[in-house]
Order: C-alpha cells, then sequence, then structure tokens
C-alpha cells in the first residue's frame, strides 16, 4: 500500500514540473522548514502548510474577528475569517490561469491574517502604541504561525505572510498574488458592506474608478484579476490605467468615506479603550495568563500580553472587559 501510495504522490510531483510555470514554485523546490520533518506520504509541502493553516486555533478564531464593521449583528456583513476565504479564492484563480503553484498562494492566503487584533486596525492601532517596539498585523502573523502555533511552515509561506502587507515583496510570485488579491478583495467587499450598512450608495463610487473598473463588484474583480492575468510574467502586475483606478482614485475614496470617516467608525474609540484596559490590567496581572505562555516564557511581558490580546475575539475581548471593569448585579447568597 504504502508503495502505491509513495506513487501517486511522485505523480503529482511530476505533473508540478511539466505544468507548472517556469516562474511557479514546484514543491519539490521549497527551501524547506525551520525544522527539518520528513515528508508526508500523501501531501506535498504546501499542502501540509495549507492544512495547518486551516486547523489551527488562530484561523478558527477569525470568524469573530472585526473586518471594518466592529461586531456587526447582520449576518452578511464580512468578517476576518470570510475576507480571508475572498482573498484566497481570488489568489488562487491568478495562480491557476498564471500556472504557478496554487497550493503555495492558498497556504499564504489563508495565513495572511492570522495575527489580526480583535476590532480590526483599531485594535493594531492601540497595541502598536503599547509595545515599545510596535505592534504589526503581518508581524504577528508570522508570530503566530512560528511560535504561538508552532505551525512549522516553509520558508515560502512564511515570506508570503510576512510580506503580504509590507513595502518588501514576497520572493514568489504566489506571495505577490497574495499582496494583490488582499487589495482588491478589501476594497470590493468593503464597499458591499458600507452600501449595505447604509453609509454610501453605488451612485456615490468615484466615476473615475467605476468607468474604468465596472459598475458592481462582481465587474470590478473580473477586470482586474483579466488585468493581472495580462499584464504579468515574471512578476505580477497590472496595468497603470487599472492600477490608477482601484488604487489611486477607488481606494483613496474608501479611506476618505468608509476607513477613517464614516459611522463605520463611530465605535471606534471604545474599542480602542477596551483593548487599551485589557492590556494595563493583564500586564498588572500577568499570573493570571502566565501558564499560557510557558513555552514561549523567554519573552518580555509586554509582547506575551500583546499575543493573548491580538489572539481574542471582538466578542471575547467584549465580555472580558465587562467582566474585569463593568460591575456585575448583585446576587443574593
Amino acid at each position: 500500500m504504502e508503495d502505491k501510495i509513495y506513487n501517486l504522490k511522485q505523480k503529482q510531483l511530476e505533473l508540478e514540473n511539466i505544468c507548472l510555470s517556469k516562474y511557479a514554485v514546484k514543491s519539490s523546490e521549497t527551501k524547506g522548514r525551520t525544522k527539518e520533518e520528513p515528508p508526508c506520504s500523501i501531501r506535498t509541502e504546501f499542502q501540509r502548510d495549507r492544512d495547518r493553516i486551516l486547523h489551527c486555533k488562530s484561523f478558527r478564531r477569525l470568524k469573530h474577528k472585526t473586518q471594518v464593521f466592529l461586531s456587526p449583528m447582520g449576518d452578511h456583513y464580512r468578517t476576518r475569517m470570510t475576507h480571508t476565504l475572498e482573498v484566497s479564492q481570488i489568489a488562487r484563480t491568478i495562480a491557476g490561469y498564471l500556472s504557478l503553484n496554487e497550493d503555495l498562494t492558498e497556504a499564504i492566503a489563508l495565513g495572511h491574517d492570522l495575527g489580526h487584533t480583535p476590532f480590526g486596525h483599531s485594535g493594531e492601532i492601540v497595541l502598536n502604541g503599547l509595545l515599545p517596539g510596535g505592534f504589526e498585523h503581518n508581524k504577528q502573523s508570522l508570530r503566530v504561525v512560528d511560535i504561538l502555533e508552532n505551525l512549522n511552515l516553509t520558508q515560502e509561506t512564511r515570506d508570503g505572510i510576512l510580506n503580504h502587507t509590507a513595502d518588501i515583496a514576497p520572493f514568489t510570485l504566489e506571495g505577490q498574488i497574495v499582496k494583490i488579491a488582499d487589495r482588491i478583495a478589501y476594497l470590493n467587499h468593503d464597499i458591499d458592506d458600507a452600501i449595505r450598512a447604509g453609509i454610501i450608495e453605488e451612485k456615490d463610487l468615484p466615476e473615475e474608478a467605476i468607468r474604468v473598473l465596472g459598475k458592481s463588484k462582481s465587474q470590478r474583480i473580473s477586470f482586474i484579476i483579466k488585468d493581472i492575468l495580462i499584464n504579468s510574467s515574471d512578476k505580477i502586475e497590472m496595468s497603470s490605467e487599472c492600477n490608477e483606478a482601484m488604487n489611486n482614485v477607488l481606494r483613496k475614496w474608501m479611506f476618505e468615506n468608509v476607513y477613517t470617516n464614516s459611522p463605520a467608525k463611530a465605535e471606534e474609540n471604545k474599542a480602542k479603550r477596551v483593548i487599551y484596559a485589557l492590556f494595563n490590567f493583564y500586564f498588572e496581572n500577568f499570573y493570571m495568563i502566565e501558564k499560557t505562555f510557558e513555552k514561549v516564557s523567554r519573552e518580555s511581558k509586554e509582547i506575551l500580553v500583546a499575543d493573548y490580546i491580538a489572539g481574542m475575539t471582538d466578542r471575547f475581548a467584549i465580555s472580558d472587559y465587562m467582566n474585569k471593569f463593568v460591575p456585575g448585579a448583585w446576587r443574593e447568597m
């Protein structure tokens, strides 16, 4: 039986060598893991990365973390998990048509936001101000897979996760795809959510961008993907016209009308106070969470408290804050 399984896996690796582009990262050419492991008899190395991320606790918590709207009551607003899945879908589509490694692309996409705090970028801003070395969710995502979850991922997946939002481009085209797919996803689904919330109307969107990209969400995503497919070869890029419409017009408009100055941000200061209060509480009462971090006890107390806070979901942070700082009703003994 093992011989048959081995032969099936070898066929898969051979197919990669035949079918994937010369610019793709083949599973057999990975730079490897931080700690060496015997190979899986069934899965390629990037398939293992994807599965480890999919099954880890930090991934499951994404379903209750903010994308833009804090703890939305409606069932149809995006969360950090649904955002991640949309990034993965867009990224895999691009990778497939460019004959790049879809498994590596998917692994990076699924892991790219594991380090996000509760309440989205509001929580990130608070922790960034409290930690001496600052806090960035992409670096925290790498810390999650390396240390807190100890997933021992390949170098290619780790690089893509770290650099999905940094100035430095990932060294693989698969990582570059996720970087651009992240922006395609959030711009378009955040428009969808903002319209659903009544913050903006479709007619409000900037004509300069809509004329180029399309009126509906599906039209815009399709146009951008096609543009990338036509303009990419040894690096992932879009035409100057598409880049101008998406990044310099539509994205700027979203920051001005949704991300920084809209009813969607009305509760942001409250969320920041929750994070600030919890951080200070656990810093002063570190014994309460110390056992959680026995395996990473060499780190400073500030970093470990930030790990604990960043790992919270929105609802857990709110519940914990209520328990710690809001008086409960008196119960007769």
